[in-house]
C-alpha cells in the first residue's frame, strides 16, 4: 500500500479466503445456502492497535458481483453487542453501497477508531441483495451473527442464526505506529486453530501476537484447515496462495511455515481416497520453492517439522513425515522451529504428548497452542534475515 504523510498501514488481522466446496470434501461448509436483505456481524481480535482502521472484503471465489449495501465497524461489546459510540460506517471509494467484481476485492476509506491492541472489533456487513455464500474462511474460530434486514447500526444483533465459518473479511489494517512489522504464520488446521476454543482466541498465533505486539510487530494466521503444500483438497494449496497470504502482506518481516501433514496423511482416506503419496522429493522441492521466493524478497522464513498425526499413521507415512522432519531440520531454512520435538511423547514418539493434545490426536488443544508459542524464539523470528 502506497503512503501519505502520517500513514504508516499495517495488516492488523488475517483470514485467507477460501472457496467453497460439494461432495469432494466430507465436511459441511457450514453456511447458509443464500443470504438476501440479511446482516452479518464478524467479530476479529486485531493484533496491533491505531486510531485509524480500514477494512478489506473479498470476492475472490464469487460467482458474480457482491452487492454490499452497508458495512461498518466497531468495538466488540459481548456476544453480538458492540461498543455504544464505537460504530463507525464504512465507505469504499466514498460510497456506503458498491459492488465487488467476482474474483476482485475491495478496500475500505481510512476511518477514525481508536483500537487498543490486542482488542476485538465487529464488522458488521448488510447484504441487501440475494447472494450465495462462496467465499469464506471455515474454520474461524469465531462466532459469525446472522440476522434478517439491516443491522448496521444496532448496538446488539437478535441473530436468526450463528456460524463459525466467516464470509467476505479478509483483513483489517490499522494505521499502526512507524517501523511496525508483520510476522504472518501459514500452514494447515494446526496453524488455524482446530480445536482452539470457540471466541476464545486461544490458538498458537494469537498467543504468540500477545508476545509479538509489544516488539511493535503484528501476526497474522494464513493457515486454512485442511489445507496443503502441494495441492488442494480444501482450500488452496501453499504454493498458490504464498504471494497473496504472505509476500503481499505489508512490510512483512518473517513468515513461519508449518504444513504438510495433509499432503502426507490425506491419501488413502475419505478426504482423498484415490491419490498415493507424494514422495519426499516433491515435498522437499515445495519447501525449497517457498525458501526461494521468501528470500526473494527479503522475507526471513521460519520451517516447522511436522508433528505426530495419530489419526493418520501407517508405517509408510510415518516413514515419511520422518524423512521430512530430516530435511527441515537440515538448514535450508533460514532457522527452524522444532514442532515435532516439542510436541511428540518420548515413550511413544508417534504420538502427541497428553498435555499437548487437544483429544484427537492430530491438533493440540488451547494448552498445546500456548506451549507452541511461548516456546518461539523471538530473536529467531525478528533476526534480520541472513
Amino acid at each position: 500500500m502506497s503512503k501519505h504523510a502520517g500513514e504508516d498501514w499495517i495488516a492488523s488481522w488475517y483470514a485467507s479466503p477460501e472457496p467453497t466446496w460439494g461432495d469432494e470434501f466430507p465436511f459441511l461448509t457450514n453456511l447458509p445456502e443464500k443470504l438476501n436483505n440479511q446482516t452479518i456481524r464478524q467479530v476479529a481480535r486485531i493484533s496491533l492497535g491505531g486510531q485509524r482502521v480500514r477494512v478489506e472484503l473479498s470476492n475472490e471465489y464469487g460467482k458474480r458481483p457482491l452487492v454490499i449495501g452497508e458495512a461498518a465497524i466497531a468495538l466488540t461489546g459481548t456476544g453480538s453487542k458492540i461498543v455504544q459510540g464505537s460504530n463507525r460506517k464504512l465507505a469504499f471509494s466514498r460510497k456506503r453501497s458498491i459492488a465487488i467484481p467476482i474474483g476482485a476485492t475491495i478496500l475500505s476509506d481510512p476511518v477514525e477508531l481508536d483500537i487498543d491492541p490486542l482488542s476485538s472489533v465487529s464488522i458488521s456487513v448488510f447484504l441487501s441483495e440475494e447472494t450465495e455464500p462462496t467465499t469464506f474462511h471455515w474454520d474461524a474460530r469465531q462466532t459469525t451473527y446472522i440476522a434478517n434486514g439491516n443491522h448496521i447500526s444496532d448496538i446488539d444483533i437478535d441473530a436468526d442464526t450463528t456460524t463459525v465459518a466467516s464470509m467476505y473479511l479478509k483483513r483489517i489494517f490499522v494505521d499502526a505506529p512507524m517501523n511496525a512489522g508483520t510476522v504472518v504464520a501459514i500452514g494447515d488446521s494446526l496453524t488455524d486453530g482446530a480445536s482452539a476454543t470457540v471466541d476464545a482466541n486461544t490458538r498458537w498465533p494469537n498467543f504468540l501476537a500477545n508476545r509479538l505486539v509489544p516488539q511493535n510487530v503484528s501476526v497474522l494466521n494464513a493457515g486454512i484447515s485442511g489445507g496443503r503444500l502441494l495441492s488442494n483438497v480444501k482450500g488452496i494449496n501453499v504454493l498458490a496462495r504464498f504471494d497473496r497470504d504472505v509476500l503481499n502482506q505489508p512490510n512483512v518481516k518473517t513468515v513461519i511455515v508449518i504444513i504438510g501433514s495433509n499432503d502426507i496423511g490425506m491419501p488413502g482416506m475419505a478426504f482423498a481416497p484415490t491419490e498415493s503419496l507424494p514422495a519426499a522429493d516433491a515435498l522437499i522441492a515445495g519447501y525449497r520453492q517457498l525458501i526461494a521466493r521468501a528470500h526473494a524478497r527479503n522475507v526471513r522464513i521460519i520451517g516447522g517439522t511436522l508433528p505426530p498425526f495419530q489419526m493418520y499413521y501407517t508405517e509408510v507415512k510415518e516413514k515419511l513425515r520422518q524423512q521430512v522432519n530430516e530435511w527441515i531440520r537440515s538448514g535450508e531454512f533460514d532457522a527452524v522451529f522444532d514442532l515435532d520435538a516439542l510436541s511428540r511423547d518420548p515413550d511413544h514418539p508417534s504420538r502427541f504428548l497428553p498435555v499437548f493434545d487437544s483429544g484427537d490426536h492430530l491438533h493440540p488443544g488451547d494448552a498445546g497452542n500456548k506451549r507452541i508459542a511461548e516456546a518461539m524464539d523471538l530473536d529467531m523470528l525478528l533476526a534480520d534475515r541472513k
